[in-house]
Formats: C-alpha cells, sequence, structure tokens
C-alpha cells in the first residue's frame, strides 16, 4: 500500500476505479450524501499501481422505532443515541417514536413560568420536562409522531453549522412529504413545516463535536386544545405566525403514522435495523436528569 486519500461520495459498490470517483462532481455529492466516507487506496497488484476505492468507518443510517412507557425516558433516548454515536459508535439513526400521555417539553432555554401554564399542567396531573436540544415549548401526546436523526458531522457537508444544518434537513422532508400530502409544503421561520401557513411539524437540533441531534414531531391526529389550555402564546415567535392563537397556527396532517415513517425512511436510506442496547444509558439519564425538578425546572 503506497498512499491514501480520502474524499465523500454516495451509495457505491465497495470497490472502484479511481478514475470514475474522479469524474464525479465532488460538490454535488458532499451536498446530497455528506456522510459516506471512503479511503482511495493504492496498491501493488502483478507489478502495477492500482487505485481502488473502499468504505472506511461508513456512517450507516440506522432504522429504530423505539417507543418507552415514560416521557422522561423518551427524552433520554435521544440524549443516549447521540452520546453513543459520540463516544465511538459510527452508525447514524433515525428513530421513531409516540407519546402514550400528554406531557410538556421545553426546550433546553425555556423558563417554565413564561413559557408553560403550570397551573393547568398541575391541575390535569400533565408532566413537564425538558430536553437537550433548543427550541420552545411544545405539547406531546396520542395523535403526535417524533423523529429524531443523529447525523455524523463532516467536512465539507451542509451540516458544519446550525443554520445550514437547518436547510440540509428540512429541505430533504419538505420533498419527502409532498408527495403524499399532495400539496405544497413550505419551510417558515427557521425550522418549521406548514401547509398553507398552518404548521405541523416543529424542529430543534443539538450538537456535539462529532455528531448533531435533530429532532421533530409531526401533528398527525393530536387534540389541539391542549396547546390551548398549557401553553401561553410565546413572546418569541416567528414572523409568519403574525401573533396567532395556537387553534389559528397549528394543524394535523391526518394521514397514517406508517407513510410518514416509510417517506422520511427512504429519504435517509434507513433500511438496516438498529440493534445497540440503549437501556442502561437510557435509565441512567432518567435518574440523573430527566426526572429531576433541577433539570426540567432548572429555568
Amino acid at each position: 500500500m503506497l498512499a491514501y486519500g480520502y474524499g465523500i461520495t454516495p451509495e457505491l459498490p465497495t470497490y472502484f476505479c479511481l478514475w470514475q470517483a474522479r469524474t464525479m462532481d465532488q460538490q454535488k455529492i458532499r451536498a446530497t450524501e455528506p456522510n459516506r466516507i471512503v479511503r482511495i487506496v493504492r496498491l501493488r497488484v502483478d507489478n502495477r499501481s492500482v487505485s481502488k476505492i473502499r468504505y472506511v468507518n461508513c456512517c450507516q443510517m440506522k432504522y429504530l422505532d423505539l417507543t418507552f412507557r415514560s416521557p422522561a425516558a423518551n427524552l433520554a433516548c435521544d440524549e443516549a443515541l447521540i452520546d453513543l454515536s459520540e463516544d465511538g459508535c459510527e452508525d447514524e439513526v433515525l428513530r421513531f417514536w409516540t407519546a402514550p400521555q400528554p406531557f410538556v417539553v421545553l426546550g433546553f432555554a425555556n423558563q417554565a413560568g413564561a413559557e408553560v401554564n403550570l397551573e393547568a399542567c398541575r391541575r390535569r396531573n400533565i408532566p413537564v420536562l425538558r430536553r437537550c436540544s433548543g427550541g420552545g415549548a411544545v405539547v406531546q401526546g396520542p395523535g403526535c409522531l417524533n423523529y429524531s436523526l443523529v447525523l455524523r458531522i463532516q467536512d465539507s457537508s451542509p451540516l458544519l453549522n446550525i443554520s445550514e444544518t437547518n436547510v440540509y434537513i428540512m429541505k430533504r422532508h419538505q420533498v419527502a412529504l409532498e408527495p403524499i400530502l399532495k400539496a405544497a409544503v413550505t419551510v417558515e421561520g427557521h425550522t418549521d413545516l406548514t401547509l398553507g401557513k398552518l404548521k405541523f411539524s416543529g424542529n430543534a437540533q443539538r450538537r456535539k463535536r462529532r455528531y448533531l441531534l435533530f429532532h421533530g414531531t409531526f401533528l398527525l391526529d393530536f387534540d389541539l386544545s391542549l396547546l390551548t389550555e398549557l401553553l401561553p402564546i410565546p413572546a418569541r415567535q416567528p414572523a409568519y405566525r403574525e401573533n396567532r392563537p395556537h387553534a389559528r397556527f397549528v394543524t394535523n396532517l391526518n394521514v397514517p403514522p406508517d407513510s410518514i415513517r416509510r417517506s422520511l425512511s427512504a429519504a435517509w436510506k434507513a433500511t438496516e435495523t438498529f440493534h445497540s442496547i440503549l437501556q442502561p444509558a437510557v435509565d441512567r439519564l432518567v435518574d440523573e436528569k430527566y426526572s429531576r425538578d433541577d433539570w426540567n425546572y432548572r429555568f
């Protein structure tokens, strides 16, 4: 072996000739498939120098459909997934989960007293928790479908900063969802997906050194009255909201959840099942963080 080189490529067979790689539009490849890593290897074969390309440390997108019974465990699972990847697992993950019961989720920096009607939550025994990512407060519950993406951050990829990541992922979801919704999907604000200015999906991200977590919710058949009851109109809101009350700002998609699962799985090429053991990490994060008032009500 005489030399090494590294590049970004889309889905390709395990080996190719170097000339094939050289004919590719590298900028286009990086924009569409930022997380396919290959190594260009020069070998001596029958006294001739031959260049081959093979995958090394490839990020394989894995599929995970996993819902825990407790709200705290469902939030902890997302953090456990990004921690697992950051600590050495090379796989990327697309997870889906649902909320068996209503609960409120604060963004990392939200003030609980300002963003949530705490008295209404106490009256109805609805838990209030805090997630590890940014964004505003949301209400979870039956009729919501949640997804979580753990993606590797590569050099020269559209995932290098917050803004480019938002654009890249929202555009991919916009394209994936329009065929099943049979309507034009619009990206509003930074990370909202809308139909005719009505929001049906909100999203947020958390970034670490090597990986990022990008997750969000799709309103499918959710009791929208809970939003009015549990959340005041936020002081900070995207311009397109125009101070509308919740009832005039959001909408349900009224499509089967499996259609969303299939569409996003195809968009992210998540065909293999995720098999890593998460329960110990989830249990630890629940005990140390997501079940504790000093985390959930820290602001």
